[in-house]
């Protein structure tokens, strides 16, 4: 948003935009307790599945989750680049965790087990976060189990968090992929937003960039949260384009009208693009 229209509202920052610190990002009380039951996960070594449709806040409750977990006991290493084949995997992995090993494969995945069997002597417990995990290689969603087969597999030395679609589950009960999921202890699926959990969320962020009084009629809030389906990151795109129209429209509360207009020019927009 432009700094007039920022004016416009009385806000010193955009409301809806991605910049926030992990500290201060917005979970309602069901994803706060699945924050609760990841912590739990990890502190029992374990691996996770954690699966939910486009937008619904995956990413956000990974960064709390990061923000909460003790960092003395815990290395969290993030990979977003799911569609590589087995040996670029391991050397982006390395990458990510500082290593720089010969470039062949077997060399790669012994330099990542190294550093694990490292970080369990500093009593650190290492965390791969798979983010995307239902683009993953077939070779390498093949693979990942050995990961986790440690000393005759009778240690968790690391935990895996994969993240995806829900189609990811479905990929994981293929026959081939038996070994990966059986070690899979804990399965986690966020939901989208309810009705309140959007009007939560909207006051939320209002408040956070400077507002002190309601912006968005009751009326266009639950016009927000049909057309979003409670799809968070849908809810931030729709605000933004409805504060612009009311803005230009001269109107200081957000009705219904505005998020309908700019829902249409979006869906107009998408199509031709």
């Amino acid at each position: 948003m432009r700094s007039s229209e920022l004016g416009f509202f009385g806000l010193r920052t955009a409301p809806f935009s991605k910049e926030l610190d992990d500290a201060e990002l917005w979970l309602p009380t069901s994803k706060q307790v699945l924050v609760d039951d990841l912590e739990a996960a990890l502190l029992e070594r374990a691996s996770v599945l954690l699966v939910g449709e486009p937008g619904v806040g995956k990413t956000c409750v990974l960064r709390a989750l990061r923000h909460r977990l003790p960092q003395a006991g815990f290395r969290l290493t993030y990979c977003h680049n799911a569609t590589l084949g087995r040996r670029d995997f391991y050397r982006y992995l390395c990458h990510a965790l500082g290593l720089q090993p010969t470039s062949s494969a077997a060399n790669l995945f012994l330099a990542v087990e190294r550093h694990v069997h490292d970080l369990r002597r500093d009593q650190v417990h290492p965390v791969f976060l798979l983010d995307e995990a239902h683009l993953l290689h077939p070779d390498m969603m093949a693979h990942l189990h050995i990961l986790l087969n440690h000393e005759w597999d009778s240690r968790a030395l690391l935990s895996i968090i994969l993240v995806g679609l829900p189609e990811l589950e479905g990929r994981m009960a293929l026959r081939s992929h038996r070994s990966l999921l059986t070690r899979i202890h804990h399965r986690f699926m966020i939901e989208p937003a309810t009705v309140d959990d959007t009007a939560e969320y909207v006051a939320f962020r209002l408040k956070g960039a400077g507002a002190d009084h309601e912006l968005f009629s009751r009326e266009s809030l639950a016009a927000l949260h049909e057309l979003a389906s409670g799809s968070l990151r849908e809810i931030d795109c729709l605000a933004s384009a409805a504060m612009r129209e009311s803005a230009r429209r001269k109107r200081k509360l957000v009705d219904r009208d505005a998020v309908a207009r700019v829902a249409e020019t979006l869906t107009l927009s998408s199509s031709l693009g």
